[in-house]
């Protein structure tokens, strides 16, 4: 599991995801990645599972690098607690992700495999995520980007992404 070594505040405020990745939005390290398409929270819990999946499916072939680092603290208090007496203790970690933030990216596979691999663990975050290709070009990357952030918040708009009406 991943968290921070030692951190300077032990309680942080919620804080807000507004935008989009301004860093850590191409494919630098390697062939194949993981782009984030809505912003959220990914706990150290779920970027842990779907490392072991994408590892898991390739057969510990390949090289998998993780983006994503899990700086922020969440906090909660004891259940059947009263109101008042200051903030919870912390209880896991999270790193925050904006839409085209690159979460997690492969080399040394065929694009095939490595198409599935990163199916396998989108399905393990909370967030929907698109696979993208570094030879593809950094800008078509993102105007790709651009259309299925669109396309999102137009299902929310008009709520058919997925909720019973």
């Amino acid at each position: 599991m991943l968290l921070p070594k030692r951190v300077k505040y032990r309680r942080v405020q919620r804080g807000r995801m507004r935008g989009k990745a301004l860093r850590g939005n191409t494919v630098s390290n390697g062939e194949y990645g993981l782009i984030a398409v809505e912003p959220g929270w990914i706990t150290s819990n779920q970027i842990e599972a779907a490392r072991i999946a994408m590892t898991r499916h390739m057969k510990r072939g390949g090289k998998v690098w993780i983006k994503i680092f899990p700086h922020k603290p969440v906090t909660s208090k004891p259940a059947e607690t009263r109101m008042g007496s200051g903030k919870g203790s912390p209880e896991y970690w999270v790193a925050v992700v904006k839409p085209g933030r690159v979460l997690f990216e492969v080399a040394g596979v065929d694009e095939a495999l490595a198409r599935e691999s990163l199916r396998l663990a989108m399905h393990k975050l909370p967030i929907k995520c698109k696979f993208v290709s570094s030879s593809a070009g950094s800008r078509e990357s993102g105007e790709a980007l651009s259309a299925a952030v669109a396309e999102t918040q137009a299902e929310r708009d008009t709520g058919t992404g997925g909720e019973a009406t």
